[in-house]
């Protein structure tokens, strides 16, 4: 680590500076204040792409990285190749789980595990994308994602500054916290920034093929998230823990040995 990490204190009385600050400002003291220890996640959203245009306007050094589950659409990679062109000399990382750990979660249970239960699908989630995250987490100091109030209840209470205990209590930034998702169109329609090419087809969340679908009008941003689940969070585990004890003993037969903790 290459800064004095922040703690519970500083992080509440941050939130409360920033409370009302425009996203840019909040990158800019974090750029500032972490350096190259500070890396912006990407999902290739609408939030994250509007994220990226400010952080390369910024310091065109910025470290973006994102997690190429194996499972993504071609629209995304498309895009990707997009935003390549347009920032010039962007740091752009596509991180890939591990080959042992998804050769193992497919012997076992099969290319779509994901559709026979929410555990299962939490297992996929957890070997295609917390633990690639996981890695590459820990050699951060701070890390920056597109999650806004807006998009679900589990998000509601977000901080703009926050502690990750999961993640070995790195700083988090939410610097979009307080934007709607009119806020980010707005945005990215002035700077004309590329977005994801599915957004025109009905999408608003996008992940994997197989577990997003377009929504219909009047649903929530996320519905078209694993869409066949009742009661289950929308939330993948990257930016909460979630745990069962079943869970839990079958991504530690899959993980195995490779596990990072």
């Amino acid at each position: 680590m290459s800064v004095d990490l922040i703690d519970e204190l500083e992080a509440g009385e941050l939130s409360v500076e920033f409370e009302g600050q425009e996203p840019w400002e909040v990158l800019e003291w974090a750029i500032e204040r972490f350096g190259g220890g500070l890396a912006l996640s990407t999902a290739f959203q609408e939030g994250d792409v509007a994220l990226i245009d400010m952080a390369y306007r910024i310091d065109p050094a910025v470290r973006v990285f994102s997690i190429d589950t194996g499972r993504l659409p071609q629209e995304t990679h498309d895009l990707v190749e997009q935003l390549r062109d347009r920032y010039e000399g962007l740091r752009l990382e596509l991180l890939s789980p591990d080959a042992a750990q998804v050769q193992r979660l497919v012997d076992r249970h099969g290319p779509n595990l994901f559709y026979r239960s929410v555990e299962h699908r939490l297992l996929c989630c957890n070997v295609r994308k917390v633990q690639p995250l996981t890695r590459v987490l820990a050699g951060l100091d701070a890390w920056v994602t597109g999650l806004r109030r807006d998009q679900w209840a589990s998000r509601s209470d977000i901080r703009k500054v926050e502690i990750d205990h999961d993640h070995g209590a790195i700083v988090k930034l939410n610097p979009l916290a307080e934007w709607s998702e009119e806020d980010v169109w707005d945005y990215l329609r002035r700077y004309d920034v590329p977005t994801h090419a599915l957004y025109a087809q009905g999408y608003t969340s996008i992940g994997c093929l197989p577990c997003t679908r377009p929504v219909a009008a009047g649903e929530p941003v996320r519905a078209g998230r694993w869409w066949w689940e009742t009661g289950a969070p929308k939330e993948c585990g990257m930016h909460c823990a979630i745990e069962t004890g079943g869970f839990e003993h079958e991504l530690h037969a899959i993980v195995g040995e490779d596990r990072h903790e």
